[in-house]
């Protein structure tokens, strides 16, 4: 695969080009969800803490036992440091992320009544707590469309498809905020990283079988079938990955 070059296409055709991308990545993932389980903000904010350097199915296995010994804020800010350490040490960086979800409960205690704020200002000053979870926890806990949730997988694929020529998560979620409806950021968020996750991998991307293939200019294959196909071969592999990754299967 090669690096996508700095577009030489008209405004118009630019224009075209994005808006067919948006209508096939609808198509393709229709019913976009985060894949981390959760039953309150609290505990997603804590499971997204955890995801980072790891998978959702690993911190899916790891926070059932977390929130059965700590189910409040309260509780798992005060809980012994080494007993957090070995519940979430199979995430990676366990002691960093111990000393952050942590840390982060214990500010909601003490300056938010237990509650995790809906703002994007109060979440970032949490331990642990930079605007990619503050992204995911105002989007799919309260519904806030504040902004796109740059991980690896959103750079990656936004930098192929040329929605940014980026490398910062900042400018990154800048460029993606200008190019998608912001009634659609929430889900646009959860579909760029899914399709990277499971289409547009960092190694061996299915370039063939991806329905975006035609409107992608770090595409070097031909595609394989009418794209509609592509799209839902896409949407079959996503539905059933994250019933997986959720441990509903």
């Amino acid at each position: 695969m090669r690096p996508v070059p700095q577009t030489t296409e008209s405004h118009d055709d630019n224009q075209a080009r994005l808006q067919t991308l948006r209508e096939r990545l609808v198509e393709a993932i229709p019913e976009p969800r985060c894949e981390l389980a959760f039953e309150s903000p609290w505990q997603l904010l804590i499971a997204t803490i955890l995801s980072a350097q790891s998978t959702d199915r690993t911190v899916n296995r790891v926070t059932p036992r977390l929130f059965e010994a700590y189910p409040t804020p309260a509780s798992l800010a005060a809980a012994p440091r080494e007993e957090v350490e070995g519940l979430i040490k199979s995430t990676g960086f366990f002691r960093n992320k111990a000393k952050a979800i942590q840390g982060a409960s214990r500010v909601l205690v003490d300056e938010h009544g237990g509650e995790v704020p809906a703002d994007m200002k109060a979440l970032i000053q949490l331990p642990g707590v930079a605007r990619k979870t503050a992204n995911v926890v105002l989007g799919t806990a309260f519904g806030i469309p504040a902004g796109f949730p740059i991980d690896t997988h959103a750079k990656r694929v936004s930098g192929r498809l040329g929605l940014t020529l980026e490398t910062k998560p900042d400018k990154i979620e800048r460029d993606l905020c200008e190019r998608f409806p912001q009634e659609t950021w929430i889900d646009s968020g959860h579909r760029l990283i899914l399709h990277g996750r499971y289409v547009c991998t960092a190694r061996a991307p299915r370039c063939a079988q991806c329905p975006l293939n035609e409107v992608c200019p770090a595409s070097e294959v031909e595609p394989k079938e009418a794209w509609t196909r592509r799209a839902l071969e896409e949407a079959s592999l996503v539905q059933s990955e994250g019933r997986i990754a959720r441990g509903e299967t």
